[in-house]
């Protein structure tokens, strides 16, 4: 065969449905929880936020097992044969999870008893062991135990007169051994309550031995503490009068809390959640935690009772539930903490008379946290004391305890506003805040929805309708995160501010369609799923791909939380065979493989883990130079595109088009500090500056440069 002959061979069609093209979900949601634990072992990080990287790593696995492993035991129990686009049978996941699982323990272990531990002592920061407590500090913290710990303790004994007692979810227990003069060995079992800080602090009358040679003396800026299980176990004695206690072993358990809806049947949705709410602390057992001293013998009566298989126990040399970390938090040492920064306030919205006249002159896009939350409260605030205001209706679907949205969206109604809200109430595991803040509305007369049946509601949407002079007009709020100004201190999302009219009649009409009966499926200019955004989105993909296949300059950059939709991946490697240069930014799950010969050879995945939550989504079609940019609530997921009403919303000022590109987009491309680059295998590599590169933080850029809003130059930028 001669040369012409294998340059006229056509290459073999590439099957987009085999799986070794895919990563499996699980395992890439576990290497993202890596890159959290990275931030806890960086070095370079302040000690008090590794401390709370790593209680985030736990946190993150508690629900981890809570709603994927409970849901892929359900599928091995049920017998499902499905299996996902990357192949792996549901027994198979269980299995690699454990396997990666076990890895990463390994080094926690190091992180933490090896390393962070002996950092914070060395800050004067001190877990200390209880038998490291002076005699006068026992007897202090054993008078605390009589007066504040004890009333709260019901000890459970475990015998043939005393069922296996229930063992609540994610809740410490102490499994207690003890000898009767009468009865022999006795078990029980004593709950470690949650409403006591996990760490207490220790009376400061005197040091305990910190047994390190840079010991220092009590200071006013020494924190010291005591494990609350530990002090539990010292006094174990006075809930057993009488008996000897031989040993406590300290042990955690996972329940599935993922809430099972038949919406069909339920007649009041909001009752039956607050039922499934109820059930979640019974839902079965996922996981175990267990102290590695734990003798064989107790571990074998917890997993008997417990009705555990091997698989589910883990064993720790380190406390279960570090993710009570975060309670260090609260220590006043500024110096271990990321230094405080002074988010800003737009001048064109800071300097109006009110926020209606400065929407009405232009549309305005903030970027939190580096732009305060202030204006979007703001927003709801002046809507409900304006007499000129005929309406608000709001989407809601995290909005946090105390909640200044909620209680101006009440106030509107006591001024005699119509106030329509859709909250959302399986978000999930904000469920009982949703309820609570719902029953208040509703008993101050505003119309509460509960969603549309079979879909979530995640869209972020606001529309105030005032009476303007020239006749009535449509105020909105459209969003990437959730109304709630605390998380908005440390999820990076968008607001934008807009009176456009197409976008005003897309919003009412959604409104009409999430409150009322609706078949509208189509919308002038919101892509809105389940009815079209993934057709809008693929559709826009197929374009850059003949505008590449025409004149060679196809691009695509996304930002998002997950990508796992099968059409939607299909449909970025056709892009990448055809040439398309595609850059995605993914902070978690990514189930395309990029950098395979013939197939995404044209796709770069990175991933952002640093300060602040990366929770802004941006979808940028390029188009031959009439830019497309959309921002909004939804990552390419099924879940998203078929099973919640989602928005994404077009941003098409050139003004803030280009400042999304030349101040986002290109300043996250950028980072080689706190980006990692996904290769093909599933694994993620951190990034490092070249020797011709400075070090750069897209976040510290942000927080530093962002309130300048001056629109970068591509010269500035290489």
């Amino acid at each position: 065969m001669t040369d012409s002959d294998t340059q006229n061979t056509p290459k073999p069609e590439v099957d987009l449905y085999d799986p070794k093209l895919y990563l499996n979900r699980e395992l890439s949601w576990l290497e993202f929880n890596e890159r959290v634990l990275e931030e806890a072992e960086d070095h370079s990080q302040p000690l008090l936020e590794r401390a709370k990287f790593l209680a985030i790593f736990f946190s993150n696995l508690d629900e981890f097992f809570m709603v994927r492993i409970s849901g892929l035991r359900e599928q091995v129990t049920s017998g499902v044969v499905e299996s996902p686009p990357d192949g792996m049978a549901p027994s198979d996941q269980l299995s690699a999870v454990r396997q990666k699982l076990l890895s990463q323990l390994t080094r926690i272990t190091k992180c933490w008893e090896n390393d962070l531990f002996h950092k914070l002592h060395d800050a004067n920061i001190c877990l200390f062991r209880y038998d490291q407590l002076s005699s006068t500090q026992r007897e202090t913290l054993r008078q605390y135990f009589s007066q504040e710990i004890f009333p709260a303790l019901t000890p459970l004994a475990f015998d043939p007169s005393h069922p296996f007692p229930h063992i609540s979810n994610l809740t410490l227990n102490l499994a207690v051994v003890a000898h009767d003069s009468e009865r022999g060995e006795c078990f029980a079992r004593v709950k470690v309550p949650n409403n006591f800080p996990r760490l207490i602090r220790i009376p400061q009358d005197d040091t305990p031995q910190k047994n390190q040679k840079n010991d220092t003396s009590p200071t006013s800026n020494a924190y010291h503490f005591v494990w609350l299980e530990d002090i539990i176990t010292a006094n174990l004695d006075l809930l057993f009068p009488g008996l000897t206690i031989q040993a406590s072993y300290l042990f955690r358990i996972t329940r599935d809390a993922d809430l099972a809806i038949e919406e069909d049947e339920a007649a009041d949705l909001l009752s039956t959640i607050e039922e499934q709410v109820d059930l979640r602390h019974f839902g079965s057992v996922v996981r175990m935690e267990l102290d590695q001293q734990t003798p064989d013998h107790i571990r074998n009566i917890l997993v008997r009772n417990l009705n555990l298989a091997p698989y589910q126990v883990f064993t720790y040399d380190f406390p279960p539930g570090l993710s009570s970390l975060m309670e260090l938090l609260q220590i006043d040492r500024p110096e271990l903490k990321f230094p405080p920064f002074l988010n800003t306030i737009p001048e064109r919205l800071a300097n109006r008379d009110n926020l209606f006249s400065a929407i009405r002159q232009e549309d305005h896009l903030l970027f939190h946290p580096y732009d305060n939350f202030l204006p979007i409260v703001d927003f709801v605030r002046e809507a409900a004391n304006d007499p000129h205001v005929l309406a608000i209706k709001q989407t809601l679907y995290r909005v946090g305890a105390n909640s200044t949205i909620v209680e101006a969206l009440m106030e509107a109604r006591e001024n005699g506003k119509q106030v329509a809200v859709l909250f959302e109430l399986q978000a999930r595991f904000d469920e009982e805040n949703n309820i609570e803040w719902a029953r208040k509305l509703e008993d101050e007369g505003v119309h509460v929805v509960y969603g549309v049946r079979g879909l979530k509601t995640h869209a972020k949407l606001c529309m105030v309708v005032r009476k303007d002079h020239d006749g009535l007009r449509r105020y909105l709020h459209l969003g990437t995160g959730n109304y709630n100004p605390m998380t908005s201190r440390i999820y990076t999302d968008f607001s934008f501010f807009t009176c456009d009219d197409a976008i005003g009649t897309d919003v009412a009409d959604l409104f009409n369609a999430l409150t009322g009966y609706s078949r509208k499926e189509t919308y002038n200019k919101l892509l809105v799923a389940p009815h079209s955004m993934r057709k809008e989105i693929l559709s826009r993909i197929d374009r850059e791909i003949a505008r590449h296949q025409e004149h060679g300059d196809g691009y695509l950059a996304f930002k998002m939380n997950a990508l796992v939709d099968q059409a939607c991946i299909h449909a970025l490697y056709h892009a990448s065979q055809a040439g398309v240069t595609i850059d995605l930014v993914i902070r978690g799950v990514c189930g395309l493989r990029p950098g395979i010969p013939g197939v995404s050879e044209t796709i770069t995945v990175t991933s952002i883990v640093g300060r602040f939550l990366e929770h802004s989504r941006m979808y940028y079609f390029q188009n031959g130079g009439e830019d497309e940019m959309f921002l909004g609530s939804a990552d390419l997921m099924a879940r998203n595109l078929d099973g919640r009403v989602e928005v994404l919303f077009p941003i098409e000022h050139q003004s803030l088009k280009d400042l999304l590109i030349q101040n986002i987009l290109h300043i996250h491309l950028r980072d080689n500090t706190k980006a990692r680059k996904l290769t093909s295998t599933g694994s993620y590599q951190r990034l490092t500056p070249k020797s011709e590169e400075d070090a750069f933080n897209s976040q510290d850029w942000f927080v530093n440069h962002w309130k300048d809003r001056t629109i970068l130059k591509e010269e500035q930028q290489t």
